[in-house]
């Protein structure tokens, strides 16, 4: 059984907010915030796999508190679960407000990604975590896992009711 290390999975990388971050509220964008979580967590999941991975899903969204100019958001990602095909990559982005140094937790997320190819497999059995947060959300993965199974047959029903019908015509 091959095992990796929650560390040996760590990504981390540091983004100043800009004018061009900010929505009409003055505050980043959310759809700013989720781009470079997504690109900070597929960093995360080649280093697990390394091949090409699709992002599959964002789940466990939460906005916390705002990102405003003055402040950086150190992004934080690392593998939490492995699946044959598939892992999940958990997401912090700790903002700092960088006139007083404050630090607060501004988002957490949790991303899923598969591997492109479905001829490849994750080579890794399983991730060992390292501290009490790492601890806490390995544990929690297979619940997550579960969670996501139900949600997909709930989104088929969904899906199969919702028309790609032109409504102009």
């Amino acid at each position: 059984m091959m095992k990796i290390n929650c560390k040996q999975t760590l990504s981390v990388s540091i983004h100043r907010v800009f004018n061009a971050d900010l929505n009409e509220h003055g505050t980043v964008f959310g759809g700013r915030i989720l781009e470079l979580v997504d690109g900070e967590a597929s960093v995360a999941a080649m280093r697990v796999t390394r091949a090409t991975v699709v992002t599959a899903a964002m789940d466990h969204v939460q906005f916390l508190k705002p990102f405003r100019l003055q402040d950086s958001m150190c992004m934080e990602a690392y593998v939490t679960g492995i699946g044959h095909r598939s892992l999940e990559v958990f997401v912090k982005v700790i903002g700092e407000h960088l006139r007083t140094g404050e630090r607060f937790l501004g988002f957490t997320c949790f991303m899923t990604y598969v591997i492109q190819d479905p001829a490849e497999q994750v080579k890794y059995d399983e991730v060992l975590p390292e501290n009490n947060e790492q601890r806490a959300l390995v544990a929690g993965y297979e619940r997550r896992r579960e969670q996501r199974a139900a949600n997909r047959g709930h989104q088929q029903e969904a899906l199969a009711a919702i028309t790609i019908d032109k409504p102009w015509e």
